[in-house]
């Protein structure tokens, strides 16, 4: 499985939400900029978080993207589906019914082991990506490397974009 691009950008730009001052608004150009990203594409992105109730989203000058929620109550599944949405990974096309001995009468999406053994692989993943929240990804991020967070905000603070 691959995910577009979106997907990390649109996760570390929340993760960089989190250290923003409260109350604070960051715009995509911003956000962009942050990582050197082109900010109509990562705005595309931002707008699926805001139409996904991740982050709001405020006009005008002091306007801008913050988190929506609690970063607890932000899970990589919630990121991942409001980007790449919520279509399976894996496309039963039922060949077994074409090759020798399929019928027309079986739904070999259900009855197929290897389409039954992909569903159970993508269903760990989603509940991996869903027992893991924004909070979590920012502790380890901030026991690992302490000045994230204070930098971060010192880059955004000295940014007038």
């Amino acid at each position: 499985m691959r995910m577009s691009e979106g997907v990390e950008w649109a996760l570390h730009s929340c993760l960089n939400l989190t250290w923003v001052e409260s109350g604070e608004a960051m715009t995509a150009a911003r956000l962009a900029a942050f990582y050197d990203l082109p900010a109509a594409y990562l705005n595309k992105q931002l707008q699926a978080l805001a139409r996904a109730g991740i982050v709001t989203s405020t006009p005008g000058p002091r306007g801008g993207f913050r988190l929506a929620r609690a970063p607890e109550h932000i899970t990589l599944l919630d990121v991942v589906t409001a980007i790449e949405g919520t279509t399976e990974a894996f496309r039963c096309g039922e060949v077994l019914r074409r090759g020798p001995g399929g019928r027309d009468d079986v739904d070999y999406r259900k009855t197929c082991v290897i389409s039954q053994s992909m569903r159970r692989a993508e269903l760990a993943w989603r509940r991996e990506l869903a027992g893991q929240t924004l909070a979590d990804i920012k502790a380890v991020v901030e026991e690992r490397h302490p000045d994230t967070p204070a930098s971060t905000r010192r880059w955004f603070a000295g940014r007038g974009t």
